[in-house]
């Protein structure tokens, strides 16, 4: 389904009824990469899967989208569907956009859950990183976002995942130019939230991957404990819906078990 939003169209998907849980993609993701996953909760919940700014069939609003835009933008769908209180499901950059809307309307969230994500700022090497990254995606997109998706798995689960490696790559080439570029100058300015999350007081958890090759798992250790998060951690890498996903719909749904 469509919204008009700042002259724009958001693309969000709902199934079932119940309390609402918001599912929120990661960085060349869309809500695509929830179908598979769902069905598990549908029959329970309310369940809302949304195209984040550039991503998806949403268009983008200019040259940087700060996760504090993308926040409001769920927020507008939210609103559009009359929903005045959620669960939020985050991946990597999902989780991004999922604390900067805990910060914007604490009273809005009733349970976070942060997968493959943080709650910290880009460090300096990792907002060179970016910058390196956006100069790459300037010259050939495609060469970028193929190298990207490969690099989020586990090294040793790479050829298993073959597929869905490809399958990811084929919804990642739709993402366009802009929406990759402001995303990354987005991610790369975002602010420290590990205050937000310390000061969360409804449910609350991060999904580690052990052998994250992104966000590594002794950060999210440090961060579960300096926010008083609990901490759930899974064999692979960033791609823990893909990698560990029978673990994950269990562990997901004995969280949801709290609402």
């Amino acid at each position: 389904m469509i919204l008009t939003y700042k002259g724009i169209k958001i693309n969000y998907h709902t199934a079932g009824q119940g309390h609402p849980v918001v599912f929120l993609h990661g960085f060349l993701e869309n809500a695509t990469m929830w179908k598979e996953m769902i069905p598990f909760f549908s029959n329970k919940y309310h369940c809302i899967s949304i195209d984040l700014l550039g991503h998806g069939e949403t268009g983008s609003l200019g040259y940087i989208h700060t996760m504090e835009d993308m926040a409001l933008a769920v927020k507008a769908a939210l609103d559009h569907l009359e929903i005045a209180k959620a669960i939020l499901i985050g991946h990597s950059m999902g989780g991004y956009v999922s604390l900067a809307l805990t910060d914007l309307f604490s009273d809005l969230i009733t349970g976070l859950v942060l997968l493959n994500s943080t709650s910290f700022p880009d460090n300096e090497e990792r907002k060179l990183n970016r910058t390196r990254a956006i100069d790459i995606v300037k010259q050939n997109p495609n060469a970028y976002t193929s190298m990207a998706i490969a690099n989020l798995f586990a090294e040793k689960n790479r050829l298993k995942y073959s597929e869905e490696i490809i399958a990811i790559k084929k919804e990642a080439s739709k993402t366009s130019l802009q929406g990759i570029i402001s995303a990354l100058e987005g991610m790369k300015i975002r602010k420290d939230r590990t205050s937000v999350l310390s000061s969360f007081t409804g449910p609350k958890v991060i999904f580690s991957g052990k052998e994250d090759p992104v966000l590594t798992h002794d950060q999210n250790v440090i961060e579960s404990k300096q926010s008083s998060t609990n901490l759930i951690s899974f064999d692979g890498g960033h791609m823990t819906y893909i990698e560990n996903k029978e673990n994950l719909v269990l562990a997901l749904q004995k969280f949801l078990q709290k609402f």
